[in-house]
Order: structure tokens, then sequence, then C-alpha cells
């Protein structure tokens, strides 16, 4: 029924935002500044936390690793997405589709992993302060870095394979401006229901018990912060938190408004979810940095000093 000696060696075709392609020029130039940006930011961010022994702490160890995953997400698309808009629709083999494809949601799934393991940090950091040396020690780290990198390699490589055993018979159009599962999927001319089911269930039930977790998280600290003596002590234990809840914010809000809306938003234009999904790579990677530069008294001061070493003296 399908020519299944050639149904992977064709390739694909990036379009871009359709409607606005003669636009495409214009919506570059601030999505080029923000992935610059994002990768001066980020950075910054690993060459300060890698040189600065003050530095050498658990949470900034995993601040390290988002603004690593941060670099992957928006590096995945980003590059791909400027070449769309500056020299029109491009050509991506189906490998490279699929590699696009499984660091676009592994970025997105261990994002959320090390937001967790920050709340966990957090938590001993304010909950069991005398301990916080003894609990996260540098093995413990090291086992959580490997725990989360590993779970999340197992939720989405899954979507590789689902997507590797499709046939593409019909158009190889992707009216996007990169791979993703679901959008990969719905191209192929056979029963993509487990790839619905798996791409929309796992990895979001994956990413909704860590949400779950955080909370929980929080409101324990909110416990403890709420029984401390002073309201002095109290600002300064929620102060510390104060970065990762914006952090926090910034990854869930628009990621689970652009889930809900691609699954039950049959109203909103593909325009809109396009491009929604492409500030969603390039946005949050720009910010993080910043929001943990100003907010994090410690790195913004070593901030200051590498760009103005005159005026921090």
């Amino acid at each position: 029924m399908y020519n299944l000696s050639s149904e992977h060696t064709g390739d694909f075709t990036l379009l871009g935002i359709p409607g606005l392609g003669q636009y495409h020029v214009w919506i570059s130039i601030p999505f080029c500044f923000i992935y610059l940006a994002a990768i001066v930011g980020n950075s910054i961010l690993l060459y300060l936390i890698a040189v600065e022994h003050s530095l050498h702490a658990p949470m900034f160890f995993f601040l390290s690793m988002l603004a690593m995953t941060d670099l992957i997400l928006s590096t995945t698309c980003v590059p791909k997405t400027l070449t769309i808009f500056w020299l029109g629709p491009q050509k991506i083999s189906f490998p490279g589709c699929l590699t696009q494809l499984f660091f676009l949601h592994y970025s997105f799934v261990l994002d959320s992993a090390i937001l967790l393991a920050m709340a966990f940090d957090r938590y001993v950091a304010i909950c069991s302060p005398l301990r916080y040396t003894t609990i996260l020690t540098p093995r413990t780290i090291a086992k959580i870095i490997v725990g989360i990198s590993f779970r999340s390699f197992c939720v989405i490589v899954p979507c590789v394979f689902l997507a590797n055993r499709l046939p593409f018979c019909r158009t190889r159009i992707i009216p996007h401006t990169y791979c993703e599962h679901i959008g990969v999927a719905r191209l192929a001319c056979a029963d993509i229901s487990v790839n619905i089911w798996y791409g929309f269930g796992v990895p979001i039930m994956t990413v909704i018990s860590d949400v779950i977790l955080i909370s929980v998280s929080y409101i324990l600290i909110l416990c403890a912060v709420f029984r401390l003596p002073s309201q002095g002590a109290r600002h300064k234990a929620l102060g510390t938190c104060g970065s990762h809840v914006c952090v926090i914010l910034m990854f869930y809000i628009p990621a689970f408004f652009s889930i809900l809306a691609h699954r039950f938003g049959c109203n909103v234009s593909r325009t809109f979810h396009i491009i929604f999904a492409n500030l969603y790579v390039v946005v949050p990677p720009a910010l993080n940095p910043i929001v943990y530069g100003v907010k994090t008294k410690q790195i913004w001061d070593k901030v200051i000093h590498l760009l103005c070493p005159q005026r921090s003296q």
C-alpha cells in the first residue's frame, strides 16, 4: 500500500509562519536579538559559576544546568528559524528532523526536572538549613543530575521511535519553523493515535508531576517561613526563593497555555500557535539569566565585577 522503501528518503520542507511570509525579515530582527541575549546571558552565567569559587554551591550547580539546557533549547530551533526568515522555506532531512525533535522535547522535559531539583534545594536550605551541606553533598547532586537527565531521555526517546516508524506518502511540507513530534506525525499516511496519546500524555504527565512536587515543596517552605520568629528572617528566606519562583512562572504558564491551546483551542489560528511556540523557545532562555542576575546578589555582584571591574573596587 505504501512505498516503504522510500518513505524516509526524502527531505521535509519547513515553511516558517504561514500567512506571514512577507514579514519574515522583520520578525527575524527581534528574534535574532533575543537569541543573542540568550546566548550571551547564559554564557556569562556559566562562566561566572565555573570560575567563581563562591558560586560553587548546589543552587548554582543546578542553575548552570538550567543555563546549559536553555542554550540547547534555543540553539536547537532558532538558527534554523532565522535561516527560514532570511532565505525562505528550508529543507531538512528526516534524520535531521528527528534530531531536532528529540533535543526540543528533551530540553523541555529536562528544564522541568531541573526546576524540581532547584525547588528541592530551596526546601532543604530553608526547612533544614543546618543539614544543608550534609544532605546536598556533591555525590547527591551528581546522582540528581544523572537521574533527571536519564528520566528525561527515557520519556522522550519513544517519541523519536514513534515518529520514525511512520510512513510519509503524502506531503512533506511542515507549516512550522522547526520539527516537533505531533506536527511531523500529522503528515503521515497511517494511524497516529499512539503518537498523539504518547506525545501529549506521557511528557505532560511527567511535567504535571513536577509541578505538583514543586507546589508541595513551596507549601512546606511557606509553612517553615511563617514559623520564623522575626519578619526580617521571613523576608530573607523568601528572597532566596524569588528568582526561582519567577523562572517557574515564566516556564510553566506559557507552556501549559500553549499545550492547552494546541490541544483544545479549535478557534486559535495556526499562525498564533507558531508565533507563540517560537517565542517560547527563545524568550525564557533569554530572561532566565537576567532574572537570576538581578534577583541573586551573589551573581549580580560578580556580573558587575566582570563588566565594570573599576566600579566594583
